[in-house]
């Protein structure tokens, strides 16, 4: 299947979506093509291949009915990740990773587009600014799923740029990696902290 997809696998910027995303079978295969493609292009830096796999895994979505494998699935992801960087659960970017994951990968039903409590979906886009600076902005999941009912003439190049599925609920100031690995350390429970 992700063959079929090839050319976006090898875009580290691809946004990936999985509506039911089980244990994350499918999205480990997704971040393991990305983050081979992030050796391939910034292999040479450190800096830049940490950054860039991190954005690999911001790029990466899922939803999942049962809570047990959404955790799984969080865990994998970022376990891939933890073993490509030699990383340390204590180290920033694992705990930054790992705050992402857990807004980025929801326990809810895909189909009604309602979080386990209820909620509408949120999903977060995550942009790499450059110079260690991350942006968040968030989406509403029903919203963003009446874009496939534009045509052409109300695409992104259209009209349809325009139009409110395309303006967020939330804009989030820059971040850096400290912010976020802040944010993760914040999550965990006390007896890891």
């Amino acid at each position: 299947m992700l063959d079929l997809v090839e050319g976006e696998t090898e875009r580290i910027d691809a946004r990936f979506l999985e509506p039911a995303c089980g244990s994350g079978n499918f999205l480990v295969q997704v971040l393991r093509r990305k983050l081979a493609a992030v050796e391939l292009k910034h292999g040479k830096s450190d800096f830049e291949r940490r950054h860039f796999a991190l954005l690999a895994v911001m790029c990466i979505f899922g939803i999942e009915l049962l809570p047990d494998n959404t955790a799984e699935c969080r865990a994998n992801l970022l376990e891939v990740l933890a073993e490509y960087l030699l990383l340390d659960p204590s180290d920033d970017l694992y705990l930054a990773a790992s705050y992402m994951l857990s807004q980025n990968l929801m326990h809810g039903d895909a189909l009604k587009m309602r979080t386990a409590a209820g909620e509408p979906i949120v999903l977060a886009e995550w942009g790499l600014l450059g110079r260690g600076k991350f942006r968040r902005r968030d989406f509403r999941y029903d919203v963003l799923s009446c874009a496939s009912s534009f045509d052409d003439e109300t695409s992104l190049s259209g009209r349809g740029a325009q139009h409110e599925i395309f303006i967020p609920i939330r804009n989030h100031p820059p971040m850096r990696m400290r912010d976020l690995a802040g944010a993760g350390r914040a999550q965990m429970p006390l007896e890891t902290v």
